[in-house]
């Protein structure tokens, strides 16, 4: 499955963005879909990640409360809404594909990768 993210971008501290994901090639609705996050010269972290039906969502104690993930497999498109940014969530934003029915949250269980998208939070 190819993978392109967008909706990055400059925010404010206290504001809100959401990310998108758009996914092609074989069936979408098979994958558990996550969101990572790479800092400057910090590894990559997992964000959130959502099953293949929606049911399951698991996200990072330091974004739970403010971020939510959603999927809309008609649309082949996942989602991040963000909101209460702060400057430590500044990174390059990857969406990633796993074809296990759960995976744990580490980048090695996803197979597939967008290119990025960076979201700046500063005033």
């Amino acid at each position: 499955v190819q993978l392109q993210a967008s909706g990055g971008g400059l925010v404010q501290p206290g504001g809100s963005l959401r990310l998108s994901c758009a996914a092609s090639g074989r069936p979408f609705s098979t994958n558990t879909m996550g969101w990572f996050r790479q800092a400057p010269g910090k590894e990559r972290e997992a964000v959130a990640r959502i099953s293949w039906s929606g049911s399951l969502t698991r996200y990072a104690d330091s974004v739970k409360g403010r971020f939510t993930i959603s999927r809309d497999n008609a649309k082949n498109m996942v989602y991040l809404q963000m909101s209460h940014l702060n400057p430590k969530d500044t990174a390059v934003y990857y969406c990633a594909a796993s074809s296990e029915d759960w995976p744990n949250s580490l980048p090695q269980s996803f197979a597939s990768w967008g290119q990025g998208t960076l979201l700046t939070v500063s005033s």
